[in-house]
């Protein structure tokens, strides 16, 4: 069973900036979509920024717009989620997602992100 690997999360003053970064536990796994989700505490969990391996399109919630960058390393086979400009909203357990067209089927444990005022 491949696993998602999260990395980078942690504690950031507001304004500050964090990279996240997300690999399959397999080298030559590869699907569809890649994409980051997020639940903060009594909420439910979001989509944020999503990525198309091929050809690189993206998506992103509104919430993170102009802020938040999503890109991928196809040599390392890693997703990142370069995160600027970061609000007290943005604190959550930020989860890395693959899968096909039809959903996303495969998720990480999850990384915390706290921003401090």
């Amino acid at each position: 069973q491949v696993q998602l690997v999260e990395s980078g999360g942690g504690l950031v003053q507001a304004g500050g900036s964090l990279r996240l970064s997300c690999a399959p536990s397999a080298r030559t796994f590869r699907t569809t979509l890649m994409a980051w989700f997020r639940q903060a505490p009594g909420k439910e969990r979001e989509f944020v920024a999503g990525i198309r391996w091929t050809g690189g399109s993206t998506s992103y919630a509104d919430s993170v717009k102009g802020r938040f960058t999503i890109s991928a390393d196809n040599a390392k086979n890693t997703v990142y989620l370069q995160m600027n400009n970061v609000k007290s909203e943005d604190t959550a357990v930020y989860y890395c997602a693959a899968g096909p067209l039809s959903g996303y089927r495969y998720w990480g444990q999850g990384t915390q992100v706290t921003v401090s005022s």
